[in-house]
């Protein structure tokens, strides 16, 4: 099979090998792409690989941080304008193998979920719009949990106390829902000022609107964050570890930073505390530092992170906290 990968938006596909060297509109950005022969491709992939690592050696050798590695090469740059909600782009296997690379050095073997990297679906726009006006949206998500839980399929919101700026954000977040298909019907009734919305009953989405939509917001964040800020990083969600001894666990979200620096968050928005020994007993087996280790707890104040981060042997940090203190630890 011959490859087709774009330049413009890092799509990536197999091809019938008679495309070889024609250039073909990308099915995504439309951009012009040109079809390469597989074994050519992978030969020039793996040359680059070479010289970026003979690079990172000789800095490594001369005393200088990870983080002035021919950075154009090594990282998502700002730009080469790649749409991150809509690109395939880090489930590229050498964009997560540092993580990879950082985990067997534990003696921890790690199963990546593609799926889980790949923004061309619109999970992670609506988690986006969702965490961003969260305080405003938070009665719409806890209406549709609460259908879900007890196998309704409609939900009616009551618009009637909210101002007209606050019913445009409520009404344009529930139209995208209808728009992305995660709900089957929505129709909003101005006079009564009543939204009313059909359910979805799919597996995936009841899980995205159970707690799965605040990973895709932590990651979409922090992938913006380095992005835009020119970082060095890598990242994974949704994946599984697995110890020596055979413990699996899941994890939400990882990023390794300039190389060096872990960063492990678990999300939680609803109950946490009956999971806290379990991390941090979790963070003492993968010896990552404290601050590096992050409970992320949804709604809880700024006054509850502290108090409970001086509890426990993890840190806390809640939606509007964590890219600051992320930030804090990539600096250093």
């Amino acid at each position: 099979m011959a490859i087709l990968r774009c330049n413009n938006c890092a799509y990536l596909r197999e091809v019938p090998n008679e495309h070889v060297g024609k250039t073909v509109k990308c099915p995504v950005c439309e951009q012009a792409s040109a079809i390469h022969d597989t074994v050519v491709f992978v030969k020039k992939l793996i040359d680059k690989y070479g010289l970026l690592l003979g690079k990172y050696r000789e800095l490594e050798q001369a005393g200088n941080p990870v983080a002035e590695i021919s950075r154009s090469n090594m990282r998502l740059h700002k730009d080469e304008e790649v749409d991150l909600h809509n690109t395939a782009v880090m489930s590229n296997s050498m964009q997560y193998k540092p993580i990879i690379s950082w985990f067997e050095r534990k003696n921890v073997q790690v199963e990546v979920n593609h799926n889980a990297l790949d923004t061309q679906g619109f999970y992670d726009e609506v988690a986006v719009e969702l965490g961003d006006n969260f305080p405003l949206l938070q009665d719409v998500l806890d209406k549709i949990r609460k259908a879900q839980r007890n196998n309704y399929a409609s939900v009616v919101l009551n618009l009637n106390d909210y101002s007209q700026n606050q019913i445009k954000t409520i009404t344009g977040f529930c139209k995208n829902l209808y728009e992305f298909s995660f709900v089957a019907k929505y129709f909003y009734n101005k006079n009564e000022k009543r939204v009313h919305l059909t359910l979805q009953s799919m597996s995936a989405i009841v899980g995205f609107f159970n707690g799965e939509w605040l990973e895709w917001y932590v990651f979409m964040k922090l992938l913006k964050h380095f992005y835009e800020s020119k970082g060095l990083f890598s990242c994974l969600r949704s994946f599984n570890i697995q110890f020596a001894n055979e413990d699996k666990y899941e994890v939400d979200v990882f990023f390794l930073i300039n190389g060096r620096i872990p960063v492990f968050i678990e999300c939680k928005s609803g109950e946490f505390r009956s999971f806290i020994e379990k991390y941090c007993k979790m963070r003492r087996r993968l010896d990552i530092a404290k601050e590096n280790f992050l409970l992320l707890v949804l709604g809880v104040s700024d006054e509850q992170v502290l108090g409970l981060t001086k509890m426990y042997d993890i840190t806390f940090v809640n939606e509007t906290g964590f890219i600051k203190h992320i930030a804090e630890l990539a600096a250093q």
